[in-house]
């Protein structure tokens, strides 16, 4: 269901149902779920890409199959497991690259937006087409959509179930970079060491701070004062601070 190698520093988390162009179900979900889990704790993995396996698709969606005839209840319970496992990855304390390999579509293009950034090779396309099967998206799609694009155009993709290529994607702020789908891996992952080879509590306390304005139950300002505060207290940010003083290059610690 869901593939891990590692790299150096790196976990590459790849969707392994080709089969159905790694439709999401929930057992691929848990996988993911598990993986992530695992990685938390796992000082020697700095940053984690999620791409899909093949050159034709991502994720193309949910699993329908698993949609089909469900109650209210019952479809209450798969979506809130959805958005509990999205929010974990927004707010995972290391940083998220999808590398989008082809199609992003329904629960692929939630899972995307959920990580902290998106490289899209030449050949990805976006949608969230889940009306043309009388169902909306739910697993945030709705919300993190007009968060990354604006309400307007989040408004006309989801109403209209249209697919957008990745020049559009780039053009509207919903990804990051485009790359040839041959340079998919490498961008992706030059992307993250550019990242990864700052201070680990730094990277954790952005990514909240930059998150907790999209929260209605969080101020966003104290948020960042508190981990503003917090950073320059650390070994980590004394160590920074130092090094750029004394013109030497960091040796940050996580502490």
């Amino acid at each position: 269901m869901v593939q891990m190698e590692l790299k150096e520093n790196i976990a590459i988390l790849t969707l392994t149902r080709p089969k159905v162009l790694n439709a999401l179900n929930r057992d691929s979900l848990k996988a993911l779920q598990k993986h992530l889990e695992t990685l938390l704790d796992n000082e020697g993995v700095r940053g984690i890409i999620v791409t899909g396996y093949g050159e034709k698709a991502f994720a193309t969606g949910a699993d329908i199959a698993e949609l089909h005839g469900l109650s209210y209840e019952d479809a209450l319970a798969h979506g809130a497991f959805g958005q509990r496992l999205f929010d974990f990855i927004e707010s995972y304390p290391k940083p998220i690259v999808a590398a989008v390999n082809g199609y992003a579509l329904g629960a692929g293009c939630e899972l995307a937006m959920a990580c902290h950034l998106i490289v899209a090779a030449e050949n990805a396309q976006f949608g969230l087409p889940e009306l043309k099967l009388g169902i909306i998206p739910g697993y945030g799609g709705t919300q993190r959509l007009q968060q990354r694009i604006g309400k307007t155009r989040a408004l006309e993709m989801i109403l209209t179930g249209k697919f957008i290529t990745a020049q559009q994607a780039y053009e509207w702020g919903l990804v990051n970079k485009i790359v040839p789908l041959q340079r998919l891996l490498p961008e992706s992952i030059a992307l993250l060491k550019a990242i990864i080879e700052k201070s680990p509590l730094a990277i954790r306390y952005a990514i909240e701070a930059i998150n907790a304005f999209w929260d209605e139950e969080r101020n966003g300002y104290e948020v960042e004062l508190k981990n503003f505060a917090l950073s320059c207290s650390s070994e980590d940010g004394k160590e920074g601070t130092a090094a750029f003083l004394q013109k030497r290059q960091p040796n940050f610690m996580g502490k």
